[in-house]
Order: C-alpha cells, then sequence, then structure tokens
C-alpha cells in the first residue's frame, strides 16, 4: 500500500477507485486531515494532505507523529512525499522535480521521534531515502513528462518565513540542493516507523540568492504549483502503476538494532504507545 503526503498545492488525489475516507486518531493526537484511501491500477494508496484542507497548518503546526502514525497504521508498506521547494542550484529550475537523497535538518521546535518517555531507540540515518522507492518515483516523474534531478540535499528550514539572502547563500556553500519547511521529521519518522520513503521536491523558485531572478514570494510559489498539480498527479499514478517490491529496502529492518532500553525497564504504558510499532518480538512481554 503506497502512501502519498501531498503538500503544498496538493490538497488532494482525484482518480482514486473506490475511494472513501476515514477520520482517524492516534497515541499522538490528530493528524493533519482525514485519510483518503482508494487504488490505481493495482495498487491501494492512501492520501493525506500535510497542511490540511484550505493549507491551515503552517510548517512548524504540523502534528509530524500524528501523521506518520496514522498512515503506518491505516496499512501503508511505502510513503512519497510530494513538497515544494526552492531551488540553490542554477541548473535546478522551477518546474523541475528533484528525488533528493540527503537532509539538513535545521527545525528546533518539531517533536522527531516517537522513541521517549522511558524507551530509547537511536536509528540510523546515513541514507534517508530508501533507494528503491527513490528510483521508481524518478522513473515515475520521467514517464509522466517532469524534467528529474536523480538526488540532491534538501535543507530545512524552521519556517514560516522565507530566507534571507545570506542565509540563502551559506546553504548553497554547504553544497545543499533544494531547501524547504516540511521534510524533517517527516523523513526521520518515516525510518522510525519502518516506512520505506521518499521525497518528490518541486521546484517553484530561486530561493533569494539568485541576484537575476525575483525573490521567493507566496505569489510566485502558488504560480508554478497550479501548472505542476497535473503533473504531480500523472506522477503518482505512474509510480502506482509501477511499484516496485521493497522487502529489501533498509528502512524495513530500521529497528533491529536500534532499541537500547532493557526490555523489564520499559513500562505498560509506553509498550501501549508504541503497540502499533513494536511487535514482541522487539519488546518481550513483561514477565509476571
Amino acid at each position: 500500500m503506497l502512501g502519498v503526503i501531498g503538500g503544498s498545492g496538493v490538497y488532494a488525489l482525484p482518480g482514486l477507485q473506490d475511494r472513501r475516507t476515514e477520520v482517524v486518531d492516534t497515541p499522538y493526537g490528530a493528524p493533519s486531515g482525514p485519510l483518503s484511501f482508494g487504488r490505481l491500477d493495482d495498487t491501494s494508496l492512501v492520501f493525506l494532505p500535510r497542511h490540511g484542507e484550505g493549507h491551515r497548518l503552517a510548517p512548524h503546526e504540523l502534528n509530524y507523529r500524528a501523521n506518520v502514525c496514522a498512515l503506518k497504521r491505516a496499512g501503508v508498506t511505502a510513503l512519497v512525499s510530494i513538497s515544494a521547494v526552492g531551488s540553490l542550484r542554477e541548473e535546478l529550475r522551477p518546474g523541475h522535480v528533484v528525488v533528493v537523497d540527503q537532509y539538513l535538518d535545521l527545525t528546533r521546535r518539531r517533536p522527531s521521534t516517537f522513541f521517549e518517555d522511558g524507551l530509547v531507540a537511536h536509528v540510523g540515518m546515513a541514507e534517508p531515502v530508501c533507494p528503491l522507492l527513490a528510483v521508481a518515483a524518478a522513473d515515475a516523474a520521467e514517464r509522466a513528462g517532469a524534467t528529474v534531478h536523480r538526488g540532491g540535499t534538501y535543507v530545512c528550514i524552521e519556517g514560516p518565513q522565507f530566507s534571507s539572502r545570506a542565509e540563502s547563500q551559506l546553504y548553497r556553500t554547504w553544497g545543499a540542493s533544494v531547501i524547504g519547511m516540511s521534510a524533517m521529521p517527516e523523513a526521520k519518522l518515516a525510518r522510525e516507523a519502518e516506512l520505506p520513503y521518499a521525497t518528490l521536491a518541486f521546484v517553484t523558485d530561486y530561493d533569494c540568492w539568485h541576484t537575476s531572478a525575483q525573490a521567493v514570494s507566496v505569489d510566485q510559489i502558488l504560480t508554478l504549483l497550479r501548472q505542476s498539480a497535473q503533473l504531480s498527479l500523472r506522477l503518482v499514478a505512474e509510480l502506482a502503476c509501477q511499484l516496485p517490491e521493497l522487502s529489501a529496502s533498509p528502512a524495513r529492518s530500521a529497528l533491529n538494532d536500534a532499541l537500547i532500553t532493557a526490555p523489564e525497564a520499559i513500562g505498560p504504558d509506553v509498550r501501549a504507545r508504541l503497540a502499533w510499532l513494536l511487535d514482541e518480538q522487539r519488546l518481550p512481554p513483561l514477565r509476571k
């Protein structure tokens, strides 16, 4: 089952067969909105609008834990994020799609783990994107007619303000490719949930470093997003038609060696909160 998180400009996924919606709750509160279930070709899908209906939620207000938890509990086995980004490279032009493979997390106020309050886990993030899913997503984007760039670093800022010119220039010296506000901690949480994850970054502007281009504005972003909306829908349809086998994804075993707390030290409240994620093999029941 493919999970799709729609970013700015992507608030619905039309064309789903057998479509139904479901309002859900999680141990972390409510996600951004109802989940939409359906099918494209032979693939089952679940869609969630990241910013809610009418784009009500700013990046720093999103309940990232509830979003990822809700999708995992719904049966999602792979997760694709559609995000609007600014370009930090001349060759990454507005209208292009970047399938990123690395992230720089500059967020400050966002809960970024499911493991706390009595259970510690250290999940590896050296390769945060599933390589199998990333290749499939890039191939799907090309079949949908996009100009695609494979690989790149996404720097995620806190927002909701855009960067200063000095900041934008600094990120370029770091080797970052695109800039946005929503990939983190989403990618970290997806890895903790053992979900193969990929970000499809739709370039809308040149941020503010580009001296010959207009500095980023909401109007500029919305114009590009309207032009890219149909492309993103074609891309998802192409990916659903040829979703690869992902049992060998590194994400599927992310928790195997991550839990460090002794099982006997984990209380019943923690066990109940993480029952959606941890089976008895990883979290043996307490001895009576």
